[in-house]
């Protein structure tokens, strides 16, 4: 025990020499009632916080101080000498002031939302006339330097985790332990990243191009995907915008026009802040769980530009995995009229639980702003985005470069994080525990000895009603994350039908800059087909409907598919894909219970089973707003939110491979999701196709159904597979998650954080004579033709934080054969 408390000691006084003055406590009334959003300071200076809802705060500074200033409007101000440089769990107690004991200042409480009877409404009145003629916004064009740095630390170090089994053997990590100067817990860093930009934008042209100066991380070889990962959630985002994304979610700002009905504001303190007369706005949530902050703000007096902010999430917020987000914002004054922003600090504590004490992962972001130069125009060729642009040297900068594009110096536990790092990869016990989290987290497990990679491991095991249970190995070759060529491929057994499936494919990047990719492979496998509308070219994908373990009915319509695929892929416009394909393959049913046939002839009296075709195809793909980081043959997608157009034509050729039909089928998908402010996330899908030409059953467009009870996006889950099928389609998907906007105003719903998600679903489809006349497969073709099909569902999520369940009902065609009217399905995820 001596021996724990001797190393806390020892942590505590290592971290006490990189930050001069730090001070933790709480604030009480004379009641010993927590005052929260009470003003705390270091005497003499603008540095300070406010208390949060149970009255506690942490405050740090590199300056030594020696007085502590703890004020609160209605009450008697305290100074409180600062006698050790450490000064954790004080206890203040502020007295009324017997002057102010009749004002209205109760910060707790509700706050008048009228200019006349709050000073700071009328303030943020003048903030929204000027906040479009304040920043960049003002000026033609725009270019600064930007610094970067992204650090994940594990948080609240104690004893037990120094002590515990996990760390045997590495103890030498915890010589980096420092102390948080937002929430006063100790944390442990873990990676770090930094990045040197340079940022030029026309306002005129709405464009901005960032180029990258230099690049360095803690060494670990999936670094990009941690980066991607906070660059995503941390998104670039406008004080001054009414809505804040974060988290996949839009957080009301401060300075929202609607913030009067959703924060309360009063009006704390005024004074100068670099020689600028600055008022100090305080606000706080009207209400309870939903997607707001609580902090203060400084704002100029003559530009209502905001000079400083801090945000801080309200605990009760619905949003999962994260207990704590907390961002500062500091802006500089240029000349008289012009504040631009200097730096922006954002801290999110990632937990399983928000209990106080509960152990996490902090995710820090830090970016600084410098060098800003304006209205010097660029030529539009300079704008344009290359599809590639990795530079080695870029991600190899020696530290004389770091030292002088550093915009500010890391800290001693920042310098060591690098070397300790380094000496961290050399013990195996982390090693193991590494090579564990990239399993699960890619599916794959690693053999860098002959640079391979077996997986994905989740799609070991499957279920259907042909295969019965169904095993699968297989692997891909893997030298690095930017491989220029890729091989992969399958190997797959089921025991029911007593067959092996298997499925070989590569890729070969040929050109980076324009992204010119040939690829090739083969599959035979057995597929449910009638899973979506648009045909899949897929060689080695597999649809969910193929191996659902239980469903609502019999899933026996799967088919044999032996597919063979050329193709040619360019990118030469980021985001916008070109595809060229060619494509053979043989369908047959693999269910006795099912059939493909079609007649061949005029009299309807031959038949044939199997289908024999090759198709060209061209489509063209587009993903404004698309990020994706890598240059290899294959890339990751580095964030969602992005709409996505796609168009194809797709011939069948008679003449090409002996080929039973000659068609033509063209189609188009739209799918875009839109962030509805504070009321949540609307996904909305749009697809259409039509195909000419005289095609048997197995090349129709079959409406996806859905048999599973899995809540599947894109599919009708009271369809069965093969009920309507069509040559001739458009159909259309909205859901919208308002992510628990009602729930939360209802006080036995609220703790329980769900959310609420209602979606609606309709197509409409056509077949042909023609191809009536085709089918002899037994199966009576039904299309929503005379009216459109369409089905409802609400559903609640958000359940344990994992669970969804979807209650789902059938709007028309209920006369259909063994037509299901209801039906609950569910699905389960990591969301925030």
């Amino acid at each position: 025990m001596k021996q724990s408390l001797h190393l806390l000691f020892f942590f505590f006084g290592m971290c006490s020499v990189f930050a001069q003055t730090k001070v933790s406590g709480i604030v009480l009334d004379e009641s010993n009632v927590s005052v929260a959003y009470a003003n705390v300071l270091f005497k003499g200076s603008t540095e300070g916080t406010i208390t949060n809802e149970e009255g506690r705060f942490y405050l740090e500074s590199d300056i030594t101080y020696d007085t502590l200033v703890v004020s609160f409007l209605g009450y008697e101000s305290l100074e409180i000498p600062l006698t050790k440089r450490v000064n954790y769990d004080l206890k203040f107690t502020l007295k009324e002031a017997a002057g102010q004991l009749d004002e209205v200042f109760i910060i707790t409480g509700k706050q008048s939302k009228k200019e006349s009877e709050n000073p700071a409404i009328a303030i943020l009145k003048k903030i929204w006339e000027r906040k479009r003629q304040n920043g960049l916004r003002q000026f033609k064009q725009y270019e600064y330097d930007k610094y970067e740095k992204v650090e994940f630390d594990i948080n609240t170090i104690d004893s037990a985790l120094i002590k515990s089994k996990l760390f045997r053997g590495m103890e030498f990590v915890f010589d980096q332990v420092d102390t948080s100067k937002v929430t006063g817990k100790t944390y442990l860093p873990i990676f770090i990243n930094e990045a040197r930009s340079k940022v030029f934008g026309d306002n005129l042209k709405s464009k901005e191009k960032e180029e990258l100066k230099g690049n360095k991380n803690s060494g670990f070889s999936n670094n990009q995907m941690i980066i991607d990962f906070v660059d995503d959630l941390y998104s670039d985002f406008d004080i001054y915008d009414n809505y804040l994304k974060f988290f996949d979610k839009s957080f009301v700002s401060p300075l929202s026009k609607t913030g009067v009905n959703t924060y309360n504001y009063v009006l704390s303190d005024s004074t100068f802040i670099d020689n600028k007369w600055c008022y100090n706005i305080i606000y706080y949530p009207r209400r309870k769980n939903e997607l707001t902050f609580k902090g203060d703000f400084w704002v100029n007096d003559s530009t209502f530009a905001i000079k400083e902010i801090n945000l801080q999430a309200s605990k009760s917020a619905n949003i999962n995995w994260v207990k704590e987000i907390y961002i500062e914002q500091e802006f500089e004054v240029l000349n008289d009229s012009i504040f631009l922003i200097k730096r922006d600090y954002f801290m999110s504590d990632f937990a399983f639980n928000k209990k106080e004490k509960s152990r996490g992962i902090y995710g820090k972001r830090t970016t600084l702003y410098d060098n800003y130069a304006f209205d010097i125009p660029k030529a539009d060729k300079f704008y344009s985005e290359e599809v590639y642009s990795y530079n080695e040297d870029i991600y190899n900068r020696d530290d004389e470069f770091w030292d002088q594009n550093r915009m500010e110096s890391l800290s001693q536990d920042e310098r060591g994080v690098y070397k300790m790092l380094d000496t961290l990869k050399t013990v195996k016990k982390f090693k193991r525990l590494y090579n564990l989290g990239s399993i699960l987290a890619s599916g794959y497990v690693e053999f860098t000895e002959i640079n391979f990679d077996y997986g994905p491991i989740f799609s070991t095991f499957g279920f259907n009603e042909v295969e019965g249970v169904r095993i699968r190995t297989g692997g891909r070759t893997y030298f690095g994350p930017n491989d220029l060529w890729r091989v992969e491929g399958f190997l797959a057994y089921g025991f029911r039908d007593d067959k092996f499936k298997y499925g070989i494919s590569g890729k070969w990047l040929l050109d980076k800059k324009n992204r010119f990719i040939i690829s090739a492979g083969n599959r035979r496998d057995v597929e449910q087909i009638g899973a979506n509308l648009t045909s899949s070219t897929d060689i080695l994908g597999r649809s969910l409907a193929s191996s659902s373990l239980i469903g609502t009915s019999t899933n026996d319509k799967l088919t044999n598919v032996n597919l063979t695929t050329v193709a040619m892929d360019l990118e030469p416009v980021r985001n916008l894909v070109f595809r060229l394909s060619g494509t053979y393959r043989t369908l047959s049913s693999a269910s006795e219970t099912f059939s493909l046939d079609y007649y061949t002839d005029a009299t309807q009296t031959t038949t044939e089973s199997e289908i024999e075709q090759y198709e060209s195809a061209f489509s063209v793909s587009y993903f404004p707003g698309r990020k994706m980081t890598g240059f290899g043959v294959e890339r990751r997608l580095a964030n969602d939110g992005f709409p996505s157009l796609f168009a194809q034509v797709t011939r069948g050729d008679k003449s090409i491979l002996n080929s039973d039909f000659d068609y033509t089928k063209v189609q188009f998908s739209y799918i875009q999701p839109w962030q509805v402010g504070g009321y949540g996330r609307l996904t909305t899908t749009l697809e259409a196709g039509k195909t000419f030409g005289e095609i048997p059953l197995g090349l129709l467009n079959v409406v996806p159904g859905n048999q599973s009870y899995f809540s599947i996006y894109n599919t009708f889950s009271q369809l069965d597979y093969y009920e309507f099928v069509t040559d001739t389609y458009a159909s259309l998907h909205l859901e919208h998650n308002f992510n628990g906007r009602f729930f939360s105003r209802i006080p036995f719903l609220r703790k329980l954080n769900l959310r609420e998600i209602v979606g609606v679903r309709g197509v409409w489809g056509a077949v042909s004579q023609d191809n009536r006349d085709l089918n002899a497969s037994g199966l009576v073709y039904l299309a929503p033709t005379d009216k459109m099909y369409y089905e409802y569902s609400v559903g609640v999520g958000n359940i344990f934080k994992v669970f969804r369940i979807d209650f789902n009902f059938r709007g028309n065609y209920l006369d259909n054969p063994e037509a299901r009217t209801f039906g609950v399905t569910g699905s389960f995820g990591f969301n925030f």
